[in-house]
């Protein structure tokens, strides 16, 4: 026995030999294009967005360190995007450890190599790792570069990270000076995905915004427009983010009557802040914050530090109007309704990942604490009314916080105790699951525009990423490790199974809310699947419902509607609108680009809206669970022969090509 298990495993290692010739060495951005999510997190659309976001930042470093004023940002057809500055251009002279080689050509074809190391060439910057403009240049699939400096262009073309041409001296130029960069993502990196305008024109606004010195200047190839991203731009606010924050709560009811906006230079020239806040009578607010104008979406320590200056300045000031009841006002109360927007420049910035969404400097919470807090506190002192009216309102918002804690009798109470809710559930505040609905919608962009839309006493909304596991073909082990489903279980809290008891449940209705496109109508057919599989008693009960989100805004003068598909727009270009009348036709991407004022007039006022109920009709019931299992199961052949014999009750202009 030893003899044959000896042979066994001789011949296995054999087969599997490991030896030197099997190390790679990778040189060069070889490593970008093997691994292209170490360095911008994936390959998907918010990595490609993110190659133009490296780019522009660079061209904002240039602006906020004082050598440029003006940021041209071009998108053309084929994936192109163009930016364009005018500060010192980059350094074309040979390189002192690279003789053989351009300044230039060492920053595009070397990782870890740029002029923010230092701290010599800016005080601040958005990028320190040196690693963009290179990782930029190796996920193109063609990258053209042109500096004026001195009075002479140069220019010099790669491909896939390797030069094309060695560095051209293209002859004087007057009038000009700066770094243009041209360039096109590679589609063997990021297949058929492409630029998208309104993206990258709320990215180019933003920066507008975070810094008032600069003057941007956007324009894009009409055929790439949709909705109400203008082809063309000149976007410069004085105002900053005063102004950004007025465009931002336009409309809505506010507790002080202007915005609290300020900015301080930090001690030892540390760096700087600037912010603006206001809060909101009702409704979700929201707090934006950026570190040397890179958006920080996940916080850090400069959120940490606004968060604990405001709400330990307004503590203070509630201790010297004498008013016990501010001790009891948390963050969650105070930043509940802020609407706001903090903006820190700081000298080497350190950041969660190479995409930049967290800064973690210590220093960063305790300047930003420090300098705020006296801002805020003589702000506050400055006008007792206005102090006053927020206290009171900070107070009355801790006072239902406690209240609903407190209430323990109700029986959705009980289950909520019961209960570890999701983290991204935001919940509603009515105690009882009477008149309560929890909308299901794919993704946080699409969740951000229900919860502003949403009836925050009788509405729920849970943001579920991407598509939901397909129960139909999942193994149980599956089932029961996939987070999403855990998640909307737990929020449901009526539990699967054996221990199911449609009396804890926490809503009376769950509606299912995706994008009215055919990505949403597979989620939804996901969805509808779990529960008929796994939460019947839910659908034979009429508790579940699909909502009807529209697909287009059809627009001539004042006057607009909302059309759910291509026949109901036809429908009502000639029912709404003279004959001779120009409609304006805007498609929406998703739920996450409609405005929350339209998301709630269309699909979540239950005034206005339509739901659909899932039902099983009684004769079709004996035969659902085999049309479930062809449709959703684990044989493709059973799928393949439902399209055969149902193809022909298609007309040919409901195919979707």
């Amino acid at each position: 026995m030893n003899d044959l298990f000896a042979g066994r495993l001789g011949k296995g290692a054999s087969n599997q030999s490991y030896s030197a010739a099997d190390i790679e060495v990778l040189e060069g951005l070889e490593p970008v294009r093997r691994r292209p999510g170490m360095y911008i997190g994936g390959t998907d659309e918010n990595a490609l967005h993110h190659l133009a976001s490296e780019i522009i930042d660079n061209a904002m470093d240039e602006a906020v360190a004082g050598h440029a004023d003006r940021i041209e940002v071009t998108l053309e057809p084929d994936n192109w995007l163009t930016v364009r500055d005018n500060g010192r251009g980059i350094p074309v002279d040979p390189h002192p450890k690279f003789p053989k080689l351009s300044a230039l050509e060492v920053i595009l074809t070397t990782l870890h190599s740029g002029g923010k190391f230092s701290g010599k060439a800016y005080d601040t910057s958005g990028g320190l790792h040196g690693v963009g403009s290179s990782v930029v240049n190796a996920l193109s699939e063609r990258l053209e570069v042109e500096i004026a400096l001195d009075r002479t262009l140069f220019t010099q073309a790669y491909a896939r990270g390797k030069p094309l041409t060695k560095l051209k001296n293209a002859g004087p130029v007057h009038n000009r000076r700066g770094t243009t960069i041209r360039f096109k993502p590679d589609p063997e990196i990021f297949g058929k995905l492409h630029f998208q305008a309104a993206r990258l024109y709320r990215f180019c606004r933003s920066k507008a915004y975070l810094y008032r010195g600069v003057e941007i200047r956007w324009s894009c190839d009409p055929s790439l427009v949709m909705g109400e991203t203008p082809s063309s731009a000149v976007l410069h606010f004085p105002g900053g983010l005063t102004d950004y924050l007025a465009a931002a709560v336009e409309g809505q009811p506010t507790v002080i009557p202007a915005p609290w906006s300020g900015e301080v230079t930090f001690p030892n020239n540390a760096g700087r802040a600037e912010w603006a806040a206001t809060w909101l009578e009702g409704g979700e607010g929201f707090l934006n914050t950026y570190a040397n104008t890179i958006p920080t979406p996940q916080g850090g320590t400069h959120e940490a530090g606004f968060r604990s200056a405001l709400v330990k300045g307004l503590r203070a000031y509630g201790e010297l109007r004498k008013e016990k009841r501010a001790a009891s006002v948390t963050a969650e109360d105070l930043f509940g309704g802020l609407a706001g927007t903090l903006s820190v420049f700081v000298r080497d910035p350190h950041f969660q990942g190479q995409t930049k969404d967290k800064l973690t400097n210590p220093e960063a919470g305790r300047l930003v604490e420090n300098a705020l807090r006296d801002h805020f506190d003589h702000w506050l002192t400055g006008d007792f009314k206005l102090a006053d009216n927020l206290l009171a309102w900070a107070i009355e918002r801790a006072e239902d916080r406690i209240r609903r804690k407190e209430q323990k009798d109700t029986p959705r109470k009980t289950a909520t105790r019961k209960l570890r809710l999701p983290g991204k559930l935001a919940d509603c505040a009515s105690e009882s699951s009477e008149g309560t609905e929890i909308f299901l919608v794919e993704g946080d962009s699409a969740g951000g525009s229900a919860k502003q839309a949403r009836d925050r006493v009788t509405q729920a909304v849970l943001p579920l990423r991407g598509k939901i596991l397909n129960v139909a073909s999942a193994s149980t082990e599956k089932l029961r490790a996939n987070q999403e489903l855990k998640d909307l279980i737990e929020a449901l809290g009526c539990g699967v199974g054996d221990r199911f008891d449609i009396a804890r449940l926490r809503y009376a209705r769950v509606i299912i809310m995706t994008d009215a496109d055919v990505d949403g109508a597979h989620i939804a057919a996901l969805l509808m699947t779990f529960f008929y599989k796994e939460l019947p008693a839910l659908v034979r009960d009429g508790r579940v419902f699909l909502a009807q989100p529209p697909l287009y805004r059809l627009s001539a003068g004042p006057k607009s509607v909302y059309a759910r598909d291509d026949a109901d727009k036809d429908r009502l270009i000639k029912r709404e609108f003279k004959a001779n009348q120009k409609v304006e036709v805007s498609r929406f991407k998703g739920l996450g680009e409609m405005p929350p004022m339209s998301l709630k007039e269309t699909t979540m006022d239950p005034r206005k809206r339509t739901l659909l109920r899932v039902v099983l009709p009684p004769e079709e019931r004996a035969d659902t669970a085999n049309l479930i299992e062809a449709l959703m199961g684990r044989k493709p052949e059973l799928r393949f022969k439902f399209i055969q014999e149902n193809a022909s009750k298609l007309d040919e202009a409901e195919v979707d090509v």
